[in-house]
């Protein structure tokens, strides 16, 4: 075969480094709500203080992710994950030591919180974007949600192992000395939006035209609208699912299964969404994902809970945990190209968030005035009807005046 005609190869040391990052930064924010009650168990605080930290972390995940994204798209993604690396490290050390809720909100919610931004999918992705050709960008976006999943299911059975052997304080302390790996694993992905093998397909526009192009646009405010939703749906379950299931008398260990299935079959729904994503309709894949989790959720809590169901439901849920992801940037990367991907895929990413903080702060705040998550879980099966709605008008084309290229 001629080189004229063979197909490019992956940049396998970007797509394995940014999925090494990619599984650093996920595992131990997904592992959260296993710090939840050894941390109020000592502090005397409430769930509410504790579920208002972790809001404030989504929120904050939501507001950097922007800035950092366009940040790397002018001065290269390797700068922004060091800085993630820092505030990271940062944020854990000052949540294994919280002497007042203040600290605790500046520690695990700001601090970590930008961290994760600054190291987010959206700033990841974005570099995949620029270094892999259009028919590659599904499966390399999966790849990397994939490994976001492995990092949950890595860091679900080791954060409730660090707690039970070491205490919840040095758990904390181990995973901020894990964020010196990062530094080392960005250097494979220090270019910008100038770089990269599809930097001369990228068009030309200044941060506020993309902007105003990006915010006209129906199908992506339809998207943004949508991923509200993943964020609530998803930050719920990982930030109060260890405690609800406490609360209702299955044992303890079946949250560190719950959390790891999750995150093994989460694996799988991401893989599998990266290769479903190249074929078929990326909006219509959206809508039954969320569809599907509605239905999954009501039949959950309909049905009687048991060790049992409760690892069913994860698998199940675990299935479409991430699945959204990648087809959702490639949907970004289709409209508008990979000029301000990192942006434009921000901006999305901080609807998410949004919905994240409230996902995270309501499921503590009507937790302690019902007694009860059952309000949170019928909102999040509600909210996933609304998400199959606005994905079904999406157009999956490049904004209208585009040259091809782009």
């Amino acid at each position: 075969m001629s080189t004229a005609t063979r197909s490019p190869t992956m940049p396998w040391a970007i797509i394995i480094a940014g999925s090494l990052i990619a599984m650093i930064t996920f595992g131990p924010r997904s592992a959260m709500g296993f710090f939840q009650l050894p941390l109020l168990a000592d502090t005397g605080w409430d769930r509410q203080t504790f579920g208002f930290a972790m809001a404030v972390q989504n929120l904050f995940w939501g507001i950097g992710q922007p800035f950092f994204g366009a940040f790397a798209d002018r001065f290269g993604t390797a700068k922004v994950l060091i800085m993630s690396a820092i505030l990271y490290a940062a944020g854990l050390l000052l949540m294994a030591n919280p002497s007042s809720p203040a600290l605790l909100n500046l520690g695990g919610g700001v601090l970590i919180g930008l961290g994760i931004a600054a190291g987010s999918f959206s700033v990841i992705l974005s570099s995949f974007a620029r270094n892999v050709t259009p028919s590659q960008r599904s499966m390399a976006f999966g790849i990397a949600t994939a490994a976001g999943s492995a990092g949950m299911f890595v860091f679900a059975p080791l954060a409730q192992g660090l707690i039970s052997t070491v205490g919840w304080r040095e758990g904390l302390m181990v995973m901020a000395l894990l964020m010196g790996l990062i530094p080392i694993l960005a250097i494979p992905l220090r270019g910008n939006a100038q770089s990269g093998s599809q930097s001369q397909a990228a068009f030309q526009q200044t941060v506020g035209e993309a902007l105003r192009e990006a915010l006209g646009h129906r199908s992506y405010l339809l998207l943004v609208s949508g991923f509200f939703v993943c964020g609530f749906q998803v930050a719920f379950i990982t930030a109060h699912f260890p405690a609800y299931l406490l609360d209702i008398g299955i044992d303890a260990r079946y949250a560190v299964i719950a959390m790891a299935l999750i995150g093994a079959f989460n694996i799988i729904g991401s893989l599998a969404a990266g290769a479903i994503g190249q074929v078929y309709s990326k909006p219509w894949f959206l809508a039954f994902i969320y569809l599907a989790r509605s239905i999954v959720v009501t039949i959950f809590l309909l049905m009687p809970i048991t060790p049992v169901s409760v690892i069913i439901f994860s698998a199940v849920m675990g299935l479409l945990w991430l699945s959204t992801v990648p087809p959702t940037n490639g949907l970004v990367a289709i409209m508008f190209g990979t000029r301000h991907l990192g942006l434009l895929g921000g901006i999305v990413f901080f609807s998410h968030q949004i919905g994240s903080f409230l996902g995270v702060w309501m499921g503590g705040y009507l937790y302690d005035h019902f007694g009860s998550y059952d309000v949170v879980w019928w909102l999040g099966v509600a909210l996933g009807l609304f998400a199959f709605v606005v994905h079904v008008p999406i157009k999956e084309a490049l904004v209208p005046g585009r040259p091809v290229a782009a």
